[in-house]
């Protein structure tokens, strides 16, 4: 079915990570779209009551349905078909994009959350403006004192702090030189892993005053390439005239594998942890096929699990939708050839990423009804 040229509403927030990712995915391939934010009437109205949950961001379509989660909304107009699809279809570039959106949306929500809390102090007039424009001066401080609270079960401490800021200045680094070579990660149009990367090096990283101002002395194609995943179609103008593809034969560009080393130093033995501690929980709890993967629908961790981030304790909670985004890797492998299958894991085994792709686990996790639920295999 194609995709109506009549505008769509997204709800969400200009300062909002995940909303940020849905928004340059719209920008990106020209599609038409009112933003409200989640003060409009229709929101409490009309759409809470279909998702269940006080959550953003939400894609209401020009008949209706509602769709919540940055994975739901891209996959929904994926399958219209868009000028520049974002799931490469090579199996190894389609792991690969997985797990760096994976490290993006999620891993990185250390970064995120450290450079836009703790340096509240610095940056309180630019925060303030932004939650009161989205939410209303009177909920404004309410919500700002909630975000902050959430660093420590994010992994934000006094230990990791050092850490975290140290990992910023690598990755800035890191993309930098890759960018010198190509406008996206994975060639001359953005997959599905720049739009992971998107949600935090735009909202937060790229638009708060204390790390964009790192970000722009620091490693400006970085903050180019913030630029040009928010501006509508491909905004590649420094690259000269080059096809809108992915590298080619199925191969990672040379220039982007220290961003896979990266990301292998910093996402264990934190995902291994909570894998395991999702395995325990669904031995234990045994839950039904379609169940809901929290008694809540605004409840979105299992619990707590001990574990490092680059060798400091920490403390974080497990989200049963980290497997939901990794399974797709997953997902990609099993429909691929017993050849390709080995060339994919021997990659990944080079880099010690091949963990972050989990198989043979007996159950995963969908959504339906913008809930995630088990799916029991």
């Amino acid at each position: 079915m194609p995709i109506d040229n009549t505008p769509y509403i997204l709800y969400g927030a200009p300062h909002s990570l995940y909303t940020g990712k849905a928004r340059c995915y719209l920008r990106n391939q020209g599609i038409s779209y009112i933003e409200r934010a989640t003060t409009h009437p229709d929101f409490a109205a009309r759409i809470l009551p279909q998702i269940g949950r006080g959550i953003i961001p939400v894609l209401e379509t020009p008949d209706g349905e509602v769709i919540q989660d940055t994975v739901d909304i891209i996959d929904y107009f994926e399958k219209r078909g868009v000028p520049y699809p974002v799931y490469p279809a090579g199996p190894l570039q389609r792991a690969v994009a997985v797990i760096v959106e994976y490290y993006g949306g999620q891993s990185m929500l250390k970064h995120a959350m450290h450079y836009r809390w703790s340096y509240r102090e610095q940056q309180e007039d630019f925060l303030f403006h932004a939650f009161a424009t989205g939410s209303g001066a009177a909920m404004a401080e309410k919500i700002m004192g909630r975000m902050q609270s959430y660093l420590p079960r994010l992994g934000v401490t006094e230990q990791s702090v050092p850490l975290i800021e140290q990992s910023f200045g690598e990755l800035l680094d890191i993309l930098d030189a890759h960018f010198e070579q190509m406008p996206y990660l994975l060639g001359d149009r953005p997959s599905i892993g720049d739009y992971g990367m998107i949600g935090s090096l735009f909202a937060h990283l790229g638009r708060d005053p204390v790390p964009a101002q790192i970000m722009k002395l620091r490693a400006p194609r970085v903050f180019r390439w913030v630029e040009r995943m928010t501006a509508p179609g491909l905004d590649v103008v420094e690259y000269g005239e080059r096809a809108a593809a992915f590298w080619p034969d199925d191969a990672v560009p040379p220039s982007l594998e220290p961003l896979l080393e990266h990301i292998a130093g910093e996402i264990f033995p934190e995902l291994t942890d909570k894998l395991a501690f999702m395995d325990e929980w669904v031995q234990r709890e045994q839950p039904g096929d379609g169940e809901p993967v929290t008694e809540k629908p605004q409840q979105r961790q299992l619990g707590m699990v001990e574990t490092h981030f680059l060798g400091a304790p920490i403390e974080v909670g497990v989200e049963p939708y980290l497997l939901f985004l990794l399974q797709r890797a997953a997902d990609a492998l099993a429909e691929a050839t017993p050849a390709d299958v080995q060339r994919v894991d021997e990659y990944l085994q080079r880099f010690n990423l091949a963990a972050a792709v989990p198989r043979g686990l007996g159950y995963g996790v969908a959504r339906r009804n913008n809930i995630e639920v088990w799916s029991l295999k």
